[in-house]
């Protein structure tokens, strides 16, 4: 298969190889594909002109606005970043990538915030995790083990569920992919 091969040389993850090798053709595989993370990247990596990259802006704002949810009430950066590069992509005058830049310097600066929020609840999860096995290890009565499994499973739901909105999002992301390509990007040939 051609087109795998073409896949290859541009380096994928070994998870999107693994999908594109069910796949006999590129079509195929962006058809039925439910990660826009993946398509987002090949798209970047095939769409190499300006007017490309803009389209590519484009998709990937739409795919960005899913997680505005998620934003502090009241954090307006994360959005602002959105707009100005959905600004520059449609070619709205006086709207520069520089302009881009800044703005998601700014929107950068609250995820970084965001993200070490979340690593401080990770590390906080884990230690509860810790603590909760050791809990298991300690109860020594049939309710203390029965409240340690019931909370066991609890854990398990709730990472279940996280992984399955997880995937709802990617799926949903590749929809939006799908929406601004309908076929794969191909590259332009240049003479």
């Amino acid at each position: 298969m051609k087109w795998l091969d073409e896949l290859k040389k541009l380096d994928p993850c070994c998870e999107a190889v693994e999908y594109a090798e069910t796949h006999k053709t590129l079509s195929s595989a962006w058809k039925s594909c439910e990660r826009g993370d993946w398509m987002l990247w090949y798209a970047g990596k095939i769409c190499t002109t300006e007017s490309a990259r803009k389209r590519l802006v484009l998709a990937a704002c739409e795919c960005a606005r899913q997680s505005l949810q998620y934003v502090t009430a009241g954090e307006t950066r994360p959005l602002i970043a959105i707009e100005t590069a959905e600004k520059w992509a449609r070619g709205e005058s006086g709207v520069t990538i520089e302009d881009v830049q800044s703005a998601a310097a700014a929107s950068a600066a609250y995820a970084s915030a965001y993200a070490a929020y979340a690593a401080a609840s990770a590390a906080y999860a884990a230690y509860a995790a810790a603590s909760a096995a050791y809990a298991a290890y300690a109860a020594t009565s049939a309710a203390s083990a029965a409240y340690v499994a019931y909370a066991a499973d609890h854990a398990d739901h709730a990472a279940s569920a996280a992984y399955a909105a997880h995937a709802a999002a990617l799926k949903d992301s590749a929809d939006i992919v799908r929406k601004h390509y309908p076929k794969p990007p191909r590259k332009a040939v240049t003479k």
